[in-house]
């Protein structure tokens, strides 16, 4: 069922957003006068196609990977007389500028839609608040104390524990103070505190920040009676069942199933002995656990835990406040992104948080199972992170084409056509180059 999620969840991420980047550039090009030959979504073989009553073609195809919409131009082909007022080499720069941009701009506005939508629908919140510290960590010798809400972060009002991991993740890999402002329930009064950072996480693979600080956040209590079991894990592999109460590991009592989690994580490819009840019965097992990331697995999961009224907010938006806060998250969600980029330049932060296609994949797999909301998140986080890097000043890419359009504005004339040449094979390299950087992150992943 999850491989089905997946190919649905990325055929249909991958689907709208190509498809609104596509119509950006078709609906300006069509409005300043040139003709569009094929609108395609997709490359290779046509799977289905259609004509429009301009002469326009508009394509689905098979290999689902991106798309183009290719426009009448002399640069490429004989163009007759009689449609060279059409073509779009011979539209002013300023109107070559407007359809190149479009594409980007579109993912932007189609980000800010999703989360228009989703902010008038709202969501429930768990109140950020702190549960454990872990001895000698930055947040408990800064004077943080377990129960406090982090109510901002860098002044930065923070309604849940996303909106905390969202201001720490711009932090990375930086050197200064983190300054957290904190209430004690029952206490309307908030405290600051300032939290050292020295080259924070620089480097790290697959950083937490909350972990990174030695924060635990605060969750219920939640007993360690299986309900998940993966079938090729090594819990399933030992013989433990479903309904089974995990009370021991090596002979020491372990309560809580955080706890359980903590430890496991801890011992990635060890002999261990867990003792457990059964129909009453106190038994025991040795399982040898699997290493996953270089954290220990287990291969067992339990129910959810019930969360008390008073951990939960509610946040919900009008449609006017809604779109204003759409505006606000999409405004965010850019310069984070541009920002990682910066951070990764620098060596802030590591190159091998650079995701590809297989992590599309999983993740739109994954938020497509989980509902509407959490889709609907993914695709606006990657309509930003589309409409961004098509942005970026490499040749072959919008970016890169705006360039050289700007240049032409300022110079009055085009770059020579050997200097243009020159740009799309440096721009066709680096493209390459970190397409195959984030397949090889896909395939470390895995």
């Amino acid at each position: 069922m999850s491989a089905i999620y997946m190919l649905l969840g990325t055929l249909v991420a991958l689907g709208v957003l190509v498809t609104i980047h596509e119509f950006g550039h078709f609906w300006v090009a069509r409005r300043c006068g040139v003709k569009v030959l094929r609108f395609s979504v997709g490359f290779g073989t046509p799977l289905w196609r259609c004509r429009d009553r301009q002469d326009t073609e508009f394509v689905i195809a098979a290999i689902p990977l991106g798309g183009y919409v290719k426009m009448l131009d002399e640069r490429e082909e004989s163009v007759p007389e009689a449609l060279r007022d059409q073509a779009f080499n011979r539209k002013p720069v300023g109107q070559r500028i407007a359809i190149v941009a479009a594409g980007p701009l579109a993912n932007f506005l189609l980000a800010l839609v999703f989360f228009w939508v989703l902010a008038m629908l709202g969501s429930q919140q768990v109140k950020p608040v702190v549960g454990e510290l872990l001895p000698g960590s930055p947040a408990e010798l800064a004077g943080v104390r377990p129960g406090e809400e982090i109510v901002a972060v860098d002044g930065k009002t923070t309604s849940g524990w996303s909106a905390v991991n969202l201001q720490l993740v711009k932090r990375l890999g930086e050197t200064g103070s983190l300054r957290l402002e904190l209430v004690t329930p029952g206490d309307s009064l908030a405290r600051q505190v300032d939290v050292p950072l020295q080259a924070w996480l620089r480097g790290a693979h697959d950083p937490d920040p909350l972990a990174g600080l030695g924060i635990r956040p605060w969750r219920p209590q939640v007993t360690a009676r299986l309900a998940h079991l993966d079938e090729s894990g090594p819990a399933a592999a030992a013989g433990l069942r479903l309904g089974d109460h995990l009370l021991s590991l090596d002979g020491q009592p372990v309560g809580d199933w955080a706890d359980w989690v903590r430890a496991i994580q801890q011992r990635p490819g060890e002999a261990v002995r867990v003792g457990f009840e059964r129909d009453g019965l106190v038994q025991e097992l040795s399982i040898t656990l699997a290493e996953r990331g270089q954290t220990g697995y287990l291969g067992a999961g339990v129910a959810a835990g019930e969360w008390p009224a008073q951990m939960l907010r509610e946040e919900r938006f009008g449609p006017f406040a809604g779109l204003l806060e759409g505006a606000r998250r999409t405004w965010s969600m850019t310069l984070l992104t541009l920002d990682s980029l910066k951070k990764m330049l620098l060596g802030e932060l590591s190159v091998k948080n650079l995701s590809g296609p297989i992590t599309i994949a999983k993740v739109a797999g994954a938020s497509a199972q989980s509902g509407l909301g959490d889709f609907l998140h993914f695709l606006a986080y990657l309509s930003i992170s589309l409409g961004v890097l098509n942005l970026l000043p490499i040749p072959v890419l919008d970016g890169g084409h705006l360039l050289l359009y700007l240049v032409e504005l300022v110079r009055g004339r085009p770059l020579s056509e050997r200097v243009q040449t020159w740009g799309m094979q440096i721009g066709i390299s680096l493209v390459i180059g970190v397409m195959l950087l984030a397949l090889f992150n896909d395939l470390g992943r895995l």
